[in-house]
């Protein structure tokens, strides 16, 4: 269920740094590492993409307007989704629902040079009905535990910034993802996953 990313490893703390610093290249990088993070992560909040487009926009704006008053940081990611989260929450209604697009969803156009076509056709169809399931259960998952998951599998955070992130203690991240665990359980079944 976890997402692996497949861009390099950056040196984020030296790029924070020389961002502060006012380099325009270390920001640009920051930018086109963290845009899609930031998208993927407002996503769950919200499912007006354009509120989400401007909101990182007005994000990365206020970052170089007060480049020089900004602190170090631990961690680039944590520090920009704990700010997105922040600023969109700000902008969503009360009665807005917790989304979950199909676009999240991993494991599309998976490919195998060892197989043949007929069976790379059908293993695509398997995992694109098995993502679908999946898709559906987290559909039903009250949203902080929705969010907890995402954080947990999806961004590989550790327990410790997800409570941090969800201004949460540690014992009711443990108790949220067991919960969302033990839901999805229920949901995606074998015998509802077999094609």
């Amino acid at each position: 269920m976890a997402r692996q990313r497949n861009t390099p490893k950056i040196d984020e703390i030296k790029l924070w740094d020389e961002f502060r610093a006012g380099d325009q290249s270390a920001f640009a990088q920051l930018y086109q590492e963290y845009v899609n993070v930031l998208f993927h992560y407002c996503i769950h909040f919200s499912p007006d993409r354009a509120l989400i487009k401007d909101c990182i926009h007005d994000l990365f704006v206020e970052l170089w307007r007060h480049r020089q008053n900004i602190g170090p940081t631990t961690s680039v990611r944590f520090y920009l989704m704990a700010s997105i989260k922040r600023k969109l929450v700000r902008h969503i209604t009360a009665d807005q629902k917790f989304c979950n697009p199909d676009d999240l969803r991993p494991g599309e156009g998976f490919t195998d040079s060892d197989r043949s076509h007929e069976m790379t056709l059908v293993h695509i169809e398997e995992e694109t009905h098995i993502n679908d399931c999946l898709g559906r259960a987290m559909d039903r998952l009250p949203r902080r535990q929705r969010e907890a998951v995402y954080l947990k599998f999806y961004e590989n955070m550790g327990n410790e910034e997800i409570s941090k992130m969800m201004n949460i203690n540690i014992q009711s991240v443990y108790n949220l993802i067991f919960g969302a665990l033990c839901n999805l359980k229920k949901h995606v079944s074998t015998d509802k996953v077999l094609l």
